[in-house]
């Protein structure tokens, strides 16, 4: 995509955590291990893809986030694992003061661990793939606005109730109807990080949900799928069949190769952040879709509504883009990018702090011409 402008960073907006940890290990605290965002008022919500939990930060008066509150998934929805296993949570997303969540839905191959045993356990150790039932997680969660601009996930609000797909220690409601589609059924058992099934994107509108992909990639084409879903219980979601028997709509866009990291509607377009597929480095983009919220049926998405935005700052082995969002107060088509193992100098390990950024793809284009 050298066609891409470099985005130009216009401000950075700091995110301080508490110094909190859950039960459960983790080998780098939540502000360097973030993979989704989303904001509604003058709250962020933020997660960690090892935990069972979001983060919800709020505005502070200097335009920094902070009075960290964290909030375990397991008061306010059934997970099969609890809150002790691990959701991957990939997309975040606000819409009619709901919270939504999507997990991976990836499979993972155990890594190989190089010590005194030698070459032959390490080889042995990759032979487990695991399928963790919470990362099938796709749900809606109730916000209580208790304050001006502040909001709290509930379990129930009224007649709003938290719902989700169906879940299973074996399967999932999503994975029985993708056991049929002849792209997208012999990636399920595959590890993400070996261009298997995995959900990275998430944007709602109403009771439609599109799920973007990181994996698999089809010659060269990402994959978003498109869901109706409605309430069907206090906890439970349906999907209606929409695509003839299917129950979702699958759209397939040239990306050049690059997987699907996160979805934002701007308008009626779906801004997608883009980026490597399985365990490779490379730069990332901002691809806007145009006109998506009316795209009724499935197929491939023809180039000229696929516009290259803007590309990221590209560092080796840090500043992986994770997340993005809307930021009008900086300006027309301000986006805030938040980032995975970010670089040393974006961090304060001591007021566990990290950096995001604010770029402005529109300007950069601007200057472009």
């Amino acid at each position: 995509m050298s066609d891409a402008s470099l985005a130009e960073t216009i401000a950075q907006v700091p995110i301080t955590f508490s110094d909190w940890r859950p039960r459960r290990h983790l080998e780098d605290p939540l502000h360097k291990d973030l993979s989704a965002v989303t904001r509604i008022g003058d709250c962020l919500f933020l997660a960690c893809d090892e935990t069972a939990s979001v983060e919800r930060l709020r505005r502070l008066d200097d335009g920094s986030f902070g009075d960290h509150q964290h909030f375990a998934l397991d008061a306010l929805v059934d997970l099969p694992a609890g809150v002790d296993g691990e959701m991957d949570i990939e997309g975040l997303c606000t819409d009619d003061s709901f919270l939504w969540i999507v997990g991976s839905h990836a499979r993972k191959r155990s890594k190989p661990k190089r010590d005194e045993n030698g070459r032959a356990e390490a080889l042995q150790n990759m032979e487990a793939i695991e399928r963790e039932p919470n990362r099938y997680f796709l749900g809606c969660i109730p916000l209580v606005e208790e304050a001006v601009g502040l909001f709290t996930p509930a379990r129930s609000e009224g007649e709003r109730q938290a719902s989700w797909l169906k879940l299973g220690t074996r399967q999932s409601a999503l994975e029985r109807w993708l056991t049929a589609d002849p792209h997208l059924a012999p990636f399920l058992s595959i590890p993400s990080k070996e261009n298997g099934f995995d959900v990275e994107g998430l944007a709602v509108r109403g009771s439609r949900v599109w799920l973007g992909l990181r994996g698999p990639v089809l010659r060269g084409h990402a994959v978003v799928l498109d869901l109706e879903l409605k309430q069907k219980a206090p906890d439970r979601l349906k999907a209606g069949r929409i695509d003839g028997e299917r129950r979702y709509r699958k759209h397939l866009l040239d990306t050049r190769g690059l997987g699907v990291r996160d979805m934002r509607f701007e308008g009626d377009d779906l801004l997608l952040l883009v980026g490597p597929t399985m365990s490779l480095e490379g730069p990332a983009f901002v691809l806007r879709w145009r006109d998506a919220a009316h795209d009724d049926g499935s197929g491939v998405i023809t180039p000229d509504r696929i516009e290259t935005v803007a590309e990221l700052p590209y560092q080796l082995h840090v500043d992986h883009p994770e997340g993005l969002e809307l930021w009008p107060e900086a300006g027309e088509g301000a986006l805030l990018i938040i980032y995975d193992a970010p670089a040393p100098e974006r961090t304060d390990p001591d007021t566990f702090t990290v950096q995001a950024d604010v770029i402005c793809p529109r300007r950069a284009e601007r200057g472009r011409s």
